[in-house]
């Protein structure tokens, strides 16, 4: 694949959208609030039509070959979540609620913002596309956060009794399956299963919608960059280190193992490779816990996919001619 078509195609339009935002955030434009709303429609309107209208046109045969993507997506991103978790644990100044928000943000590709920006320019739109971002964002989202929030909230009923409601486990799992962005992939996947033809003509009524989900969720990251306190302490910069290097490479050993379809295989490392999720951000602010470092590890990792994403198409395609 081109480098130089993947740089100015994929990643200098981010830069100069999330620039933008960047800069009138800085302004006074726009706040952090109104960033906040920017991505309720990305997550609640725009994604999940993108999502669904993308997956509907696929066919059952594509659904069969990408079962090894659903298990190299699964086991790889939740490997690296909990390792992150443990990693950080082990450091005596941090919490178990620290760790759990290291987790959340270093151990979770930000695929719901990032996912359609950056795989559409480089591998073109098709529903193999929205496969992998369906899928991460499912991971990410139905089992990443539940897995943290669990963590965190024990460790903090742990410091302070009392201090959280005791809730069903399964609570934040039905919380995360409620959300738009969880069941439109669902509901796309049950609908090609069933064979239900889908009328092209009802397509460009969601992709009116789903086309601004791309643009806007940059530009909303950018803002929400503008927010942020940037400093560097040696925390983020590990964070960084095993969001940008670790995940991606479980996740390409795992596929060469489990012998993933090789263009699908390019584009979930691409998507393992993404910058943290800003949902982890969300949570550590509401929770008033590990804020600053979890802030910091996640502008680094932003600076730093602008060099990784090139890297790890080169060495995918060197992994794939290899093995």
């Amino acid at each position: 694949m081109n480098l130089s078509h993947v740089i100015l195609y994929a990643i200098v339009p981010i830069i100069v959208v999330m620039l933008a935002g960047y800069i009138s955030g800085k302004k006074g434009v726009f706040s952090g609030q109104d960033a906040k709303k920017f991505n309720k429609v990305v997550l609640d309107f725009a994604l999940p039509a993108a999502l669904f209208v993308s997956i509907v046109q696929a066919s059952r045969e594509d659904l069969v070959k990408d079962i090894r993507l659903t298990l190299v997506s699964a086991i790889g991103i939740m490997a690296c979540f909990m390792l992150v978790y443990f990693v950080f644990r082990m450091f005596k100044k941090n919490t178990g609620a620290d760790a759990a928000v290291s987790a959340l943000i270093s151990g979770s590709p930000t695929i719901g913002f990032l996912g359609f920006a950056v795989l559409e320019p480089i591998f073109g739109t098709s529903p193999s596309v929205a496969l992998v971002v369906a899928i991460v964002g499912i991971v990410v989202n139905a089992i990443g956060i539940p897995v943290g929030l669990s963590l965190m909230n024990a460790s903090l009923e742990k410091q302070n009794p009392g201090s959280t409601k005791k809730e069903s486990a399964w609570k934040p799992v039905i919380h995360a399956l409620e959300q738009p962005v969880a069941w439109a992939p669902i509901l796309a996947v049950i609908w090609v299963v069933a064979g239900i033809p889908w009328p092209k003509e009802l397509s460009p009524s969601f992709d009116l919608i789903a086309k601004a989900n791309a643009s806007m969720a940059v530009f909303s990251a950018g803002i929400t960059l503008s927010a942020i306190k940037f400093t560097i302490n040696w925390q983020a910069v590990l964070g960084s280190i095993m969001k940008m290097i670790l995940m991606p490479a479980v996740v390409l050993i795992l596929g060469l193992l489990f012998h993933m379809d090789p263009l699908n295989l390019k584009m979930l490392v691409v998507a393992a490779a993404l910058p943290p999720a800003f949902s982890g951000i969300i949570i550590a602010d509401e929770y008033n816990t590990y804020v600053a470092t979890g802030t910091s590890s996640l502008t680094l990792s932003v600076i730093l996919f602008i060099g990784f994403c090139p890297l790890w198409i080169w060495l995918t395609d060197v992994a794939i001619h290899m093995f």
